[in-house]
C-alpha cells in the first residue's frame, strides 16, 4: 500500500484524489443511451441489455413464478438473516417519523409544515459479481414507511436472463411493486422517461458504478430527482495504537472488494500501527475470493501518517469519506468534531459491515466527497416537506401593510393589490 508521512496541507488535494473518471470521460456514452431509450423505449432497452449484459430478453419484467422459484433457492438461514436485518432497518427508519410543525406567527396567521411521500420512486440495485440484495432493505423499507405508492426496482440480469434469487426474495419480502431485469445506464434512462414496460418515476435511488452515477445526474436534467451522486465505494479509518491491526485491515478490505475503483484510506498517528496494518492487509488479501478486485482497489489506497489528532481530523473533513471508522483512544474528539462523513462507525467492535447489512442504519451514502453537502438515504429522502398557511381577516390586517410596502418596493404592483383589496373590504 502507498505510505505517506506528514503530507503538507498543500498536497492534500492530490493525495486524496479519488480514482474515478471525470464525468466528461463517460457522459457521451450515457447521453447516447438516454437518447435511444427516450426515442425507442423497450426496443432500445433490449438492445443495450444484449450489448452490455450479454443476454437477449423477450420479457424484462420479473414474473410471479420467478419470485416463487427464487424463494425456494434461498436457504432458511439466509432468510432469517434478511428478516433480522429487515427488523432493525425498519425500527431505525420508523423512529425518524416526525409530526406536523405548526406555529401562529402572529394572531390570525397560522403556518404549518407537513410531509408527504414521493408517489413514484425507482430503485437501482447492482447485480453482477456482487448482487447487493441488502440495498433493497435500505431503499424499499423507508419507501414503504414513507408511504410511496409505486416502487419500481431495476437490477441487471445475468447471462441466463435471471436476477439473483436473493434480490428477488428480498424485493418481494419488502413490498416492491414492479421488478425489471434491466441494469446500467439503460435502467436509469428507462425510469427517467418511462417505457412500455418500465414506469416513469419521480425520483431515482441507489448506488452503482460510474456510468450509473453519471446517468443519475443526467436524469436530473429531465425532471427526475435523485437521492445523491452515489458512486464507487470508499472507506477511511482513523486509528492509533489502541486499534486492532487485524480488524482495521479487514475493514479496509471489506470495501476494497466492492470494485476495482473503490478506495480505502488509513489515517494514523502511529507508524507502528500502519506497518502492522500493511502486513495484515497482505495476509488477509491473499485468501479472499475477490482477491483480484481487492488488489486493484488497494493500488488506489493510502496509509497516511500524521502527527496529531487535529491534523488527522482536518484531513478527514477535507476528504469527506462515505464510511468513516474511528478506532482511537480519544474517540470523542472525532465523534464530536467530524463534519463531513456519510456514516460513522465507532470503536473496535463496530465494523462497517454492520451498517452495510443489519445494524439498522442506511448504507446508501454519498461518495466522491459529496458527504460535504449530501446526507445518506433516510426516511425524509422519500418524502417532501409541504408548507401550509391560513390567514384570518384579523391576520391579514396584522401583516397586510408590511406586504404592501415590500411589494411596492420590489415594483410588483399586482402583489400589493392582492392585499390592498382585502384590506379595503368593508
Amino acid at each position: 500500500m502507498n505510505k505517506i508521512y506528514n503530507p503538507s496541507q498543500a498536497d492534500w488535494e492530490q493525495i486524496l484524489k479519488r480514482p474515478t473518471q471525470t464525468v466528461a470521460d463517460i457522459e457521451g456514452t450515457v447521453a447516447e443511451v438516454f437518447n435511444e431509450v427516450r426515442l425507442n423505449g423497450d426496443q432500445a432497452i433490449a438492445t443495450y441489455t444484449q450489448k452490455f449484459d450479454g443476454v437477449q430478453l423477450t420479457n424484462m419484467l420479473v414474473t410471479a413464478e420467478e419470485i416463487t422459484e427464487a424463494e425456494s433457492l434461498i436457504t432458511k438461514e439466509l432468510k432469517e438473516a434478511i428478516q433480522l436485518a429487515k427488523g432493525n432497518v425498519t425500527r431505525f427508519h420508523e423512529a425518524q417519523k416526525t409530526t406536523r410543525v405548526q406555529v401562529a406567527t402572529m394572531p390570525g396567521v397560522d403556518c404549518w409544515q407537513e410531509k408527504r411521500p414521493i408517489q413514484k420512486v425507482g430503485l437501482y440495485i447492482p447485480g453482477g459479481t456482487a448482487p447487493l440484495f441488502s440495498t433493497i432493505l435500505m431503499l424499499v423499507l423507508p419507501a414503504k414507511i414513507a408511504g410511496c405508492e409505486e416502487i419500481v426496482l431495476c437490477s441487471p440480469p445475468n447471462n441466463e436472463g435471471k436476477i439473483h434469487p436473493a434480490i428477488l426474495y428480498t424485493a418481494n419480502l419488502c413490498g416492491v411493486t414492479k421488478i425489471c431485469k434491466v441494469g446500467g445506464i439503460q435502467a436509469i434512462a428507462g425510469m427517467t422517461f418511462g417505457t412500455e414496460s418500465i414506469p416513469q418515476v419521480y425520483k431515482i435511488f441507489g448506488p452503482g458504478n460510474q456510468f450509473v452515477t453519471v446517468a443519475k445526474q443526467l436524469a436530473t436534467k429531465h425532471g427526475v430527482a435523485i437521492d445523491m451522486p452515489a458512486g464507487p465505494s470508499e472507506l477511511l479509518v482513523v486509528a492509533d495504537d489502541s486499534a486492532n491491526a487485524g480488524y482495521v485491515a479487514s475493514d479496509l478490505l471489506s470495501q476494497a472488494e466492492h470494485g476495482k475503483d473503490s478506495q480505502v484510506i488509513l489515517v494514523s498517528t502511529s507508524k507502528k500501527l500502519m506497518d502492522e496494518v500493511e502486513i495484515e492487509v497482505d495476509k488477509q488479501l491473499a485468501i479472499l475470493p475477490r482477491v483480484e478486485i481487492a488488489t486493484e482497489a488497494i493500488k488506489n489506497s493510502k496509509l497516511i501518517y500524521v502527527e496529531s489528532d487535529q491534523i488527522a481530523l482536518d484531513l478527514i473533513n477535507e476528504y469527506g469519506p462515505e464510511h468513516f471508522i474511528i478506532c482511537v483512544k480519544n474517540e470523542d474528539f472525532y465523534v464530536d468534531r467530524i463534519a463531513n462523513a456519510g456514516s460513522v462507525f465507532i470503536g473496535n467492535y463496530t465494523p462497517e459491515s454492520a451498517g452495510d447489512y443489519a445494524s439498522g442504519t442506511n448504507h446508501t451514502l454519498p461518495t466522491n466527497g459529496y458527504a460535504k453537502n449530501y446526507s445518506g438515504v433516510n426516511l425524509d429522502t422519500f418524502m417532501k416537506s409541504m408548507t401550509f398557511q391560513k390567514i384570518t381577516k384579523k391576520g391579514i390586517h396584522a401583516i397586510g401593510n408590511a406586504i404592501e410596502l415590500m411589494a411596492e418596493a420590489e415594483g410588483l404592483q399586482a402583489h400589493k393589490n392582492a392585499v390592498t383589496l382585502r384590506l379595503n373590504e368593508e
